[in-house]
């Protein structure tokens, strides 16, 4: 049985990863130091052998005993709201969490694969995105440190790679929704949905002009799992070519949801990109991935894990204390 290192694991991404490789006959170890992760995302994995979960923060020293022949390093925050608020954790996981990880990887002779993320490319000049782009970001600007810290672990990772051999991937994600997002997280998704279940205006800043593509979360662990078992080191966009603007997407949103509100504007937060588009020539080729389900498709189903969700839950707002922070 091969035994595989998730971090960041009771995230919303790492969580969908932990059940698909348990899926896959591998023992599963997931580590997360539950800042903005969730227990409740792993539950169902908790009575199984095959699984085991360490509570650690991974910007410090990580050992894991035995052998390992694979590391998904998952662990960061992935949204605004998150990484405004903890600007300094978020550039030690990008930066020391990644040193550690790769100095893990080389340690066990295992191949790592990194999550890397569009924000590399910033706001960006060339669109649709590709892999050989660099970007257009604002190293000093609010979102700087979620960035640069992405860029750094792409120049740490494959500096491992050329200097020292190590086997590993780097995987550019584009914007994923799917169950088990935090309702309140500040991305634009859940944010139309929640307001939309609570009977608020649906919030757009800017003109709502600016475009995102949405890959189902499932289409994207998919992607990964090709790439981690490919031969491919360097970075690979996965995501959804299916480019809408916020608007169109806020109406989609009031049509699924049927919610009688309004949508209102709201000023354009600094350096909020205004397009964002993958292009998968790559994936495509290389992997021979591409996404399956449809926006409306996985609009549904994600639709449907949010209104099941408490009502202590849906109304709860994201003010929290992030130093030593455990959600019970």
């Amino acid at each position: 049985m091969p035994r595989i290192l998730i971090t960041g694991a009771a995230g919303f991404l790492g969580s969908h990863l932990c059940d698909r490789f348990v899926r896959e006959g591998y023992e599963v170890i997931g580590m997360d130091n539950l800042i903005t992760g969730d227990l409740r995302n792993l539950e169902h994995l908790f009575p199984l052998r095959q699984f085991t979960f360490h509570h650690k923060d991974v910007s410090n020293f990580v050992h894991v005993s035995g052998p390992l022949d694979y590391i998904l390093h998952f662990a960061s925050p992935a949204s605004p709201i998150d990484y405004l608020r903890i600007p300094i954790q978020t550039l030690k996981v990008g930066s020391l969490g990644t040193h550690n990880c790769l100095g893990l990887a080389k340690a066990k002779g295992a191949r790592i694969l990194v999550a890397s993320t569009s924000e590399v490319y910033g706001d960006p000049a060339v669109h649709p995105q590709t892999e050989e782009y660099w970007g257009n970001v604002n190293p000093v600007g609010p979102r700087g440190v979620y960035d640069e810290a992405k860029r750094f672990q792409e120049a740490m990772t494959m500096a491992y790679h050329t200097y020292h051999g190590l086997q590993t991937r780097i995987v550019r994600i584009f914007n994923t929704y799917g169950p088990r997002m935090r309702l309140n997280d500040g991305r634009v998704l859940p944010a139309f949905i929640g307001q939309a279940l609570r009977g608020e205006d649906l919030t757009v800043f800017g003109t709502g002009n600016q475009t995102r593509s949405f890959c189902y979360v499932d289409d994207l662990v998919e992607g990964i799992w090709r790439l981690l078992h490919s031969d491919y080191p360097y970075p690979v966009n996965i995501g959804n070519p299916d480019e809408i603007t916020i608007l169109q997407f806020a109406e989609e949103i009031i049509k699924l949801t049927g919610t009688t509100q309004r949508i209102v504007f709201e000023p354009l937060p600094k350096d909020d990109p205004t397009q964002r588009q993958p292009d998968i020539t790559k994936a495509r080729k290389i992997l021979g991935w591409e996404p399956k389900v449809s926006r409306a498709a996985g609009l549904k189903i994600t639709y449907a894990a949010f209104q099941a969700l408490p009502k202590d839950v849906l109304y709860k707002q994201e003010h929290r204390d992030f130093e030593g922070y455990v959600r019970k």
